[in-house]
């Protein structure tokens, strides 16, 4: 059957009849997917082709941090496509390097240098690679409560189920215990976090690390924010073991939290650091590996091997330049900061109103909700990797009024861009406020 409809003229219905016949879509059981129609966006809001405002609390996927619709960015990306739109990643731009020296500028610590990929996942994989190859040495220490990516070897760390149909994976990878355990509320304590990882690494023998891999703050598995000392320790052991610290920012960096990245509220320098997602907010692929002047230093004489057809794009590298500006222009770092306690106090209130709300969590604007049947005992409304018929019936009363956040496991996502106001913040909890009601009625004793 020929398409004649002009462009920009098809319902939200066509739009999705013709995507799942023709297109294959990530993470999904390909006939169960009910996808909803976008035609434009602006801001904190997403518009259907029929003009339906959608609040987006979740940015998309934790990324576009600046809002939608950013002429500053648009401008800048067809400027740079105006004047060249590609070359291969031996030659040198001027976009190239004055991203590089931003760059720089507000990484943490003497972090000098970024090799750029196509995005998280690819940042990992190169992560993987430089670690391995600087130290000479093979194992790399994951978590279980983690996700970083769903290529090969970053779905080899990963640790949540998204793994197990992937598998075998990488060799090498070994786990080391979490800060937070599934069905508990609060994060083991630190003392006891720190052995398990020290045991780990005594057991597996020091000299056969590479590396110790971290999400700074986890994220889709449920933004867990680790207990005060536990980074510090963490850089510590690897400290005295010779091992890499490698930070996960991918999701938490670029002003997620409050600041530039997750890791300065620590005071901690990685080695190596893994970027995406806020670094362009989206508006086109591009993730970065960060490197410390040491790390970078072992490849002076040594040659790398590892890189992409698309590495240090310029169009991207464009997008990721203004999309800096566009933080420090409109001040998004520090409304991300002063707007976390203003999230925090709507969870709070949240907590009080609803049996069903056992814990929440969130640093600047990286926040969640875990929902329970019981508080005492702790019992999570779903089970681990699972669903629940309430979960499932708040995800369709968000779409029913016009709320789009992430509603994983046992969890509501408040993860809005930084751009967000206090008024619309309030908007969209009041949808919550509302859609816990569902939830509720699920709560015994």
């Amino acid at each position: 059957m020929s398409i004649t409809t002009a462009p920009g003229s098809m319902t939200s219905e066509e739009i999705a009849r013709l995507s799942r016949e023709h297109t294959f879509f990530s993470w999904s059981v390909q006939g169960a997917v009910d996808p909803i129609s976008i035609d434009r966006a602006e801001g904190v809001y997403l518009y259907t082709p029929e003009g339906k405002r959608i609040l987006d609390f979740n940015s998309q996927l934790m990324s576009v941090n600046i809002g939608h619709g950013d002429r500053r960015v648009i401008d800048a990306i067809t400027a740079q496509a105006m004047k060249l739109q590609y070359v291969q990643p031996a030659f040198a731009t001027e976009i190239r390097a004055r991203l590089g020296a931003k760059l720089a500028e507000i990484l943490p610590g003497d972090m000098d240098k970024v090799f750029f990929t196509l995005g998280g996942a690819e940042a990992v994989e190169n992560a993987i690679k430089l670690a391995r190859h600087s130290t000479g040495r093979y194992k790399i220490l994951a978590r279980y409560r983690s996700y970083h990516g769903a290529t090969f070897g970053a779905m080899t760390l990963t640790g949540d189920p998204r793994r197990w149909p992937n598998e075998p994976g990488l060799v090498g990878v070994v786990r080391y215990p979490d800060t937070h355990r599934w069905g508990e509320a609060e994060p083991r304590p630190v003392a006891e976090s720190l052995q398990g990882l020290e045991d780990v690494v005594r057991y597996e023998g020091p000299s056969t690390i590479a590396a110790i891999f971290l999400e700074t703050i986890v994220g889709t598995n449920g933004i867990l924010i680790p207990p005060d000392g536990y980074i510090q320790g963490v850089r510590e052991i690897c400290d005295r073991h010779g091992i890499l610290m490698v930070a996960d920012e991918v999701m938490a960096g670029f002003g997620r939290t409050g600041k530039w990245f997750a890791i300065d509220h620590w005071g901690v320098t990685p080695d190596l650091m893994t970027m995406a997602k806020g670094l362009t907010s989206s508006y086109l692929p591009l993730g970065a590996v960060a490197m410390t002047h040491r790390v970078a230093a072992k490849f002076d004489g040594m040659y790398y091997s590892g890189g992409l057809t698309y590495s240090s794009h310029p169009v991207s590298l464009a997008a990721a330049l203004a999309t800096i500006g566009v933080y420090e222009e409109d001040g998004l770092i520090e409304n991300a900061a002063r707007l976390d306690p203003v999230m925090r106090e709507h969870h709070r209130r949240l907590a009080a109103k609803h049996p069903s709300v056992g814990a929440t969590r969130n640093l600047g604007l990286f926040g969640i909700l875990d929902l329970v049947r019981s508080r005492d005992p702790w019992t999570p409304l779903t089970p681990f990797n699972g669903t629940s018929d309430e979960m499932k019936a708040i995800g369709k009363f968000f779409r029913d009024n016009g709320l789009y956040t992430m509603v994983p496991n046992n969890s509501i996502h408040t993860n809005p861009p930084l751009c967000i106001t206090e008024e619309q913040l309030a908007e969209g909890f009041e949808i919550i406020d509302r859609a816990l009601d569902i939830a509720d009625q699920a709560v015994t004793g």
